[in-house]
């Protein structure tokens, strides 16, 4: 059991772990030994809250496939273990920023003193064409 969160854990049985050849350089070693990870992770079948599971869809972003499979590849470390324990690590990550409610943005007016300031800037403007005039003559 992985805990997450005070009220979210997830059971090690539901993600897949699978241990592939890592790309890039290395030699010898790099082709003949799987020590990339990659960790799949149902996210639609999971036992995660609701509102948690829709958040963390939008989060991974390309991770996620069309099934609703979240796939992490590791590959940061030369040992298997490593790679391991980095791949469970993010997907902890990754749920824990899901489990965070969004702040509710409340509309605000504007204030008191920013309103005064708007009418002073009108009037400033207003004289300043008006000095812009013609001068008229009254011719009598």
């Amino acid at each position: 059991m992985i805990h997450i969160t005070e009220g979210i854990s997830i059971d090690e049985s539901e993600f897949h772990l699978k241990f592939i050849r890592a790309s890039g350089p290395g030699g010898q070693k790099v082709n003949k030994t799987a020590t990339a990870v990659q960790l799949r992770f149902d996210v639609k079948n999971s036992s995660l809250p609701v509102d948690v599971r829709e958040r963390l869809i939008r989060l991974a972003g390309r991770r996620i496939t069309a099934d609703g499979t979240l796939v992490i590849d590791a590959r940061r470390f030369r040992l298997q273990e490593q790679n391991r324990q980095d791949a469970i690590n993010r997907l902890v990550e990754l749920i824990r920023k899901a489990a965070e409610r969004p702040k509710v943005r409340r509309k605000t007016g504007p204030t008191l003193q920013s309103k005064k300031r708007r009418l002073e800037a009108k009037q400033r403007r207003s004289k300043n064409k008006l000095l812009r005039m013609a001068v008229r003559r009254f011719e009598e």
